[in-house]
């Protein structure tokens, strides 16, 4: 199982320094990858009364895509999307900038993709929120060719492209897609396109239940689905314990990635952070104490 990080997109905030030490000392301390969340735009509470979303206009996001071409200069480790919200995007310049950090960072990427909540966004980047699943299926297939093909021609629902094609290619063609999914639409959509996913509850019933649809779906399409991927989540809460117990479920629930998040536990600086991810290092066996 490799165990990477979820870097802490709202509570390091906008300083440069910060997010360079957080990199370097993730890498430092023997984990093997940083994951983003991705929000362009954040709603603002005063105009969309009774907002009850978990983000809003005071929540610092930094642009995934951008984030990793200055991370991939200062670090060996693989960084992923957690997700991209792909059906908001264009989907030719997302598969052009997932190409470029594929590139920069010597094929150590990984695009996680997810249809996301906020209609506010969605209406900011001029997309319709109510065709996203339809979307980002037809996305994701497009993306795969212009990855593999020196010229594309393409006609669907959402995009057209005629005789076009991106240059350089990425070193992973095609990257690996991962799917962000807590609905069983969402699940079977993994299962017949993703290379992985993204669970959005702990192991146990529920778990095991979406799990059968994923594998389910992935039978049906020809797939084997032991070969899609699946990353759990576990928190820092200030007990080591408590933290090495979950992610020890995590891989008996047969996880092949886990992320440790910090965020939320009332860390205040990046040093804090860093702390916490020492701990959680050592009781995760990366290092010795």
């Amino acid at each position: 199982m490799r165990i990477g990080v979820v870097f802490p997109q709202n509570e390091i905030g906008a300083d440069v320094g910060a997010v360079r030490a957080y990199g370097q000392a993730a890498e430092e301390l023997g984990f093997r990858h940083v994951m983003a969340f991705d929000h362009v735009v954040g709603a603002d509470p005063a105009v969309h009364q009774g907002w009850e979303g978990p983000y809003d206009v005071r929540s610092t996001f930094h642009e995934p895509m951008v984030l990793f071409g200055y991370l991939a200069a200062l670090t060996t480790l693989e960084l992923v999307t957690g997700i991209v919200i792909l059906p908001q995007r264009q989907t030719v310049l997302a598969a052009k900038q997932a190409a470029e950090v594929d590139l920069l960072t010597g094929g150590r990427f990984r695009l996680g993709v997810g249809l996301g909540w906020n209609q506010v966004e969605y209406e900011a980047l001029g997309q319709d929120f109510t065709t996203r699943g339809r979307r980002m299926e037809e996305q994701v297939v497009l993306m795969r060719r212009l990855w593999t093909e020196e010229s594309v021609t393409f006609e669907g629902d959402f995009d057209r492209v005629t005789g076009a094609g991106l240059a350089p290619l990425p070193v992973t063609r095609p990257i690996p897609v991962w799917f962000g999914a807590q609905s069983p639409p969402a699940y079977r959509r993994a299962g017949r396109l993703a290379d992985g996913w993204f669970p959005q509850m702990s192991p146990g019933p529920e778990l095991d239940e979406a799990r059968a649809v994923v594998e389910e779906a992935a039978s049906q399409a020809g797939r084997d689905p032991s070969g899609i991927g699946m990353e759990g989540r576990v928190s820092w809460k200030g007990d080591a314990d408590e933290l090495g117990a979950l992610a020890a479920r995590w891989r008996e629930a047969g996880a092949t990635h886990l992320a440790v998040n910090t965020m939320k536990a009332g860390l205040r600086s990046v040093d804090e952070h860093i702390g916490a991810l020492a701990t959680a290092s050592v009781t995760l066996g990366l290092r010795e104490s």
